[in-house]
């Protein structure tokens, strides 16, 4: 569990300067320039990640109960991970209606993954990887929108054409995820 969370640590760490210290993190990037802090901050997090998925591995082999979710909430948390791929596809997809109303959909995709994954798992290893996720996604939002009405932030209008790119994309990676990927690299069937 000590690697899970030494990876939740640096990869929730480096991913939250922007909410506890911006300033510091815009006096570097003046400092050293935007490329090399993109570079720093891009092994920070891949170490960090690599830490998560290697920690998580090995929590999973000593298995701890803290509840045991009821079988429809399984489904529920794969209709939430469908609306999560829809925000994850706003994020990328120009002129969409997620990203004009809600602002962030990246988070927002963030937080209803991990909020889906705590209701539908149990177990201590679980709840240690996703909780720090949602309280994080949390803050996080919270923080980008109050900085976009400081700063009198206006995403540009949706369109149909954008919704639709985002509700084909997020389909489409949501089916890959469900039925394929998440055994493949999870070990875990979400469809069984």
């Amino acid at each position: 569990m000590l690697v899970l969370v030494l990876g939740l640590i640096l990869f929730l760490g480096i991913h939250s300067l922007r909410i506890v210290a911006d300033g510091w993190r815009t006096r570097q990037i003046e400092r050293i320039g935007m490329n090399r802090w993109k570079g720093i901050y891009s092994i920070f997090a891949i170490v960090g990640l690599v830490l998560i998925i290697w920690g998580f591995g090995m929590a999973r082999q000593h298995p701890v109960l803290l509840y045991v979710p009821p079988l429809w909430l399984r489904h529920l948390n794969a209709l939430l991970v469908l609306i999560a791929f829809f925000f994850l596809a706003a994020a990328r997809v120009p002129n969409n209606h997620l990203k004009a109303t809600f602002g962030h959909p990246q988070t927002l995709a963030v937080k209803i993954w991990s909020f889906g994954h705590l209701l539908a798992t149990g177990m201590l290893h679980d709840v240690v990887l996703f909780l720090p996720f949602l309280i994080w996604s949390i803050a996080l939002y919270a923080v980008s929108r109050a900085r976009d009405q400081r700063a009198g932030t206006v995403y540009p209008p949706g369109t149909i054409k954008g919704d639709m790119l985002i509700a084909v994309i997020g389909l489409v990676l949501w089916a890959l995820f469900a039925f394929w990927l998440h055994t493949w690299l999870i070990g875990v069937n979400p469809m069984s």
